[in-house]
């Protein structure tokens, strides 16, 4: 028996299932849509802070997504280890931005695309989502939310500033109130008329208002 003959009934014959033209292809096309999909999250993102890991992993995983499905229809006998191999991978890692997520399943679909070789349907589905993710993503409105951090030295300054913002914002509600001895801190969550912010200015110089901050709010922190 030859070395050939143990392994002839599987391992070699494997060996030419995928050509050499189309894995250059596919892994090709995989790291250009890839880093296309790197370069939409870097311009999209508006988390606190911006990872590059996280970036580059979008790249590999399209890449790593591709091969594994060219192995996969190669040999279905292999798709069925496959299955079982990848079900007891346990990714601990957290997603701290609700859109990453999009990107992550973003990345694996135009793996899985392009490795089933419909490649027109992942460039051109990839540029669509790309230009969509560009213009909803960065768009600023007035109507987002807004929070402002207000200090008054008392009761009386503290009806002035919150009449004030009534006046000057589209929804004024309070979230939180602090009292200490001759302070008041309050948080309250206002809506823009416009994309003006200049009554923080008058807010800050009203009788009374120790300090006046506005921040920008998107439910899971503030920046």
């Amino acid at each position: 028996m030859t070395f050939q003959d143990i392994f002839k009934s599987s391992f070699l014959e494997n060996v030419t299932s995928v050509s050499l033209l189309d894995m250059s292809v596919a892994l090709l096309l995989a790291f250009g849509i890839g880093l296309f999909i790197f370069l939409v999250y870097k311009k999209t993102f508006t988390g606190v802070m911006y990872s590059s890991g996280f970036g580059v992993t979008l790249v590999a995983l399209t890449m790593i997504t591709t091969m594994v499905i060219l192995a996969v229809t190669s040999n279905v006998v292999l798709s069925l280890g496959m299955v079982g191999a990848l079900s007891i991978v346990r990714f601990r890692t957290a997603i701290k931005e609700p859109l990453d997520i999009a990107f992550l399943f973003w990345s694996i679909a135009v793996g899985i695309v392009l490795a089933a070789g419909l490649i027109p349907l992942a460039v051109f589905g990839s540029v669509i989502i790309g230009v969509m993710l560009l213009v909803l993503v960065n768009k600023k409105s007035s109507y987002d939310p807004y929070i402002v951090v207000l200090q008054c030295s008392g009761q009386d300054s503290e009806t002035r500033a919150v009449d004030f913002l009534k006046e000057q914002t589209r929804r004024c509600t309070v979230k939180s109130k602090t009292v200490q001895k001759d302070s008041v801190e309050l948080n309250m969550e206002v809506r823009l008329k416009d994309e003006s912010t200049a009554f923080i200015n008058e807010l800050s110089g009203l009788p009374g208002v120790r300090s006046a901050v506005l921040v920008s709010y998107n439910g899971d922190y503030m920046g």
